[in-house]
């Protein structure tokens, strides 16, 4: 490989078979894709999204570039990619779109992008974010949203996002209506990016997807709660379990980072803080967690939960639209994100039942692996496929022809 720099009483629902439509057809086209070009973020979900996928495309024969940015990849990152046959990385360490004042950052990395195109002509361009969409790419890109800042604020705040980030609107619907096609991991945010940025006439959902065999689960687990966020991360709502663990007969451990981006630090008062895990050591400590609790507030997918339903936890979760659609009735305990008392009652009783614990990791686990990595990188295959499909209809700038 290439590295480069630059609960009871719920309705319980089965959960969806093969090729139902809450999960998509799992369709894989002829047509051939061998190159692709990505974009990732070197912090938080995106990554792990992007190698898992990488993972799955394997198979089929699938060269990813991968374009990191956002940050330096760490060692354990390094050592992760390394491990991907298919992958090659070359590391930028741009600002990304959705951080404080990154415009300059944002064209110089454009600008690198479109160096890498020209370098790897690829069959298709999958970029993880939405500002790039608008660069004078050879073929119309594949953009796939995992968040937007105008979301997350109607979420977290409780109204529209000030002026300030007018700028933001207008780069983000630009990138979007450039795109050839748009995908994202739930019908909430594919509904919410129609709200603020304008219709889509091309998009999808496709879940995100987790291998079921990196941490194989307990069977006797152990006497602690489990989450995953920083202090300071109002979407996850931190704060929320901080003031409810003094209330829980069981410890609260927390992973995450302690530092915000603009350099500010936090610690959480009453949860046990273990700061950042690399995926291993993460995935250890989910496969010996009894509950995993993410009160969040905004959470257009929520990964981590993912990986925690699939190590055998038991999951509770904050009532919000997303988690609903992904995890169905009967997969998972829902609390109104900010009802303290709610949350602490949740906990405790899955805490003293244990044959409701049980239960209920059961069918989250069940439910956690119907989103398979084989599924998510068909689909993928199929929408890269529609890209190329299309691109008779294209100028070479990547605009449609008149």
């Amino acid at each position: 490989m290439r590295m480069a720099s630059g609960m009871e009483g719920q309705e319980t629902h089965a959960p969806p078979r093969e090729g139902r439509h809450a999960h998509g057809n799992d369709v894989t086209s002829s047509r051939t894709v061998r190159r692709v070009l990505m974009t990732a973020d070197a912090v938080g979900d995106v990554w792990t999204y992007a190698l898992e996928l990488t993972r799955a495309l394997a198979p089929h024969g699938v060269e990813v570039t991968l374009a990191t940015m956002g940050a330096p990849l760490t060692s354990a990152q390094w050592a992760e990619a390394r491990g991907i046959p298919n992958l090659s990385v070359e590391e930028g360490r741009f600002r990304l779109e959705w951080m404080e004042d990154p415009w300059d950052d944002v064209r110089s990395a454009g600008d690198w992008l479109l160096a890498l195109e020209r370098r790897v002509r690829p069959d298709v361009v999958h970029l993880n974010g939405y500002v790039h969409g608008a660069l004078p790419w050879l073929h119309r890109p594949l953009v796939v949203g995992h968040a937007c800042r105008l979301s997350w604020w109607r979420a977290v705040k409780g109204e529209d996002a000030p002026a300030c980030h007018a700028r933001y609107r207008e780069a983000v619907t630009a990138g979007l209506g450039a795109a050839g096609r748009v995908v994202t991991p739930s019908r909430d945010l594919l509904d919410s990016l129609q709200m603020h940025y304008g219709p889509l006439t091309a998009a999808e959902v496709i879940p995100h997807a987790r291998r079921a065999d990196r941490v194989p689960p307990r069977s006797e687990r152990e006497p602690f709660i489990l989450s995953v966020g920083s202090p300071w991360d109002a979407a996850k709502n931190v704060a929320v379990l901080d003031a409810a663990a003094p209330r829980l007969g069981w410890p609260v451990r927390l992973a995450g980072d302690a530092r915000h981006p603009s350099e500010r630090k936090a610690e959480p008062r009453h949860l046990q803080w273990m700061g950042h895990l690399e995926p291993h050591v993460l995935a250890e400590w989910m496969s010996r967690a009894s509950i995993y609790v993410l009160p969040a507030r905004y959470a257009p997918f929520g990964l981590t939960a993912l990986e925690a339903a699939l190590s055998g936890c038991a999951l509770v979760l904050g009532d919000i639209p997303a988690l609903r659609e992904v995890w169905g009735d009967g997969a998972a305990c829902f609390v109104p994100p900010d009802d303290v008392d709610a949350l602490v009652e949740a906990l405790e009783r899955l805490r003293e039942d244990t044959g409701l614990r049980t239960r209920l990791a059961l069918r989250a686990r069940a439910w956690a692996l119907t989103y398979t990595p084989r599924r998510m990188a068909s689909r993928y295959l199929s929408a890269y496929a529609s890209l190329i499909g299309t691109r008779d209809a294209l100028s070479p700038a990547g605009t449609p022809t008149q």
